[in-house]
């Protein structure tokens, strides 16, 4: 059966060009569009689509608001379509529960193939079918971590990851005595609003990271957009070498200079997300004498980077979204 979609968005040119590009990916079926919020509700009553691709600026009834309003009735996937300009809105849409964003690319007629490409791989990562772990990897499931008094903790994220963080950022202690580093997979110009929402919800500064600032402890750094991160000394260096997993920033070269400089006293953390970016970055911090551990498959949205993280056997304990928040919360101070 294919993925049915609602597209929704007041430019009947996008609705047309959507609708080509979705009915164009095998396996992706466009049963309905809708030209506001309010007929969005209406037709996802009328057409109980799969998922729902949905514009963050339209008049009357906005995107952020119609999320809410979809989440009041339905936990069916929604995908925001965002521009530069409404990325604010974009930000609070996934901590409102919008599934994942796709950047709307500036001129859709340039690179038509690239969209296709962002659609298909975004909408139908969430209806892959559930990670098989083989049976001879074992891990700990909630293995509780003590006795460890870590220097710095570093994070990787990707699809689910934005409300993911919120929630376990929104955990630090205000004394927290060791820096945090966050590689989020999120395009350029995204990522400054996305820490300044994270900053606004936590008790700790939170900041988009600049290249060779010097790190400060109780401080949570977030790689920007389009640069990789990666920590040198006592400093963060931000570079624009070749993409890693598709992606960049990438959480493996974060990971890997991570554990160079905090060896044994690191805590690593895989959350939510699409691909296998984070799985070579673990196997250094497990070489180093780091910790190491992953969301589980029922809090993430896509089990593909903890996932495969897991089938790689360089994972220590697996955490609930709960037990993380809860792990961080009690981190050193």
């Amino acid at each position: 059966m294919p993925i049915r979609i609602l597209v929704v968005d007041d430019s009947a040119f996008m609705r047309k060009i959507l609708s080509a590009q979705m009915n164009s990916i095998e396996g992706f079926e466009v049963v309905a569009t809708a030209v506001n919020g309010e007929t969005a509700l209406q037709k996802m009553d009328m057409y109980k689509p799969d998922a729902i691709t949905l514009d963050v600026e339209m008049p009357g009834m906005n995107g952020l608001e119609t999320v809410k309003r979809i989440r009041e009735k339905s936990n069916i996937p929604v995908f925001m379509l965002s521009s530069l300009q409404g990325t604010d809105i974009t930000i609070q849409a996934l901590e409102s529960g919008a599934t994942d964003f796709i950047e709307k690319p500036k001129n859709l007629r340039e690179n038509p193939d690239a969209f296709r490409n962002e659609l298909a791989s975004h909408i139908g990562a969430v209806f892959q079918r559930k990670a098989r772990i083989p049976a001879e990897v074992t891990v700990q499931r909630k293995r509780r971590i003590v006795d460890t008094a870590f220097k710095a903790v570093v994070i990787g994220a990707s699809t689910g990851g934005p409300r993911a963080l919120l929630q376990v950022i929104r955990s630090l202690p205000k004394d927290l005595a060791i820096p945090v580093f966050i590689v989020q997979h999120m395009p350029e110009g995204f990522t400054q609003s996305f820490a300044q929402r994270l900053n606004q919800n936590a008790a700790v500064p939170v900041k988009e990271a600049v290249h060779q600032e010097v790190v400060v402890p109780g401080t949570v750094y977030v790689a920007p957009g389009n640069y990789h991160m990666a920590i040198e000394h006592n400093t963060i260096q931000l570079s624009q070498t070749e993409k890693l997993n598709g992606v960049r920033p990438a959480v493996d070269v974060l990971f890997e200079s991570a554990a160079k400089k905090y060896t044994s006293d690191l805590l690593a953390i895989v959350m939510t997300g699409m691909g296998k970016d984070g799985t070579v970055g673990m196997t250094h911090v497990k070489a180093t004498g780091g910790v190491t551990i992953v969301q589980d498959e029922e809090t993430s949205v896509v089990y593909g980077m903890p996932g495969n993280a897991v089938k790689a056997g360089v994972v220590d304990a697996i955490y609930d979204l709960d037990d993380i928040a809860k792990l961080l919360h009690d981190i050193e101070r």
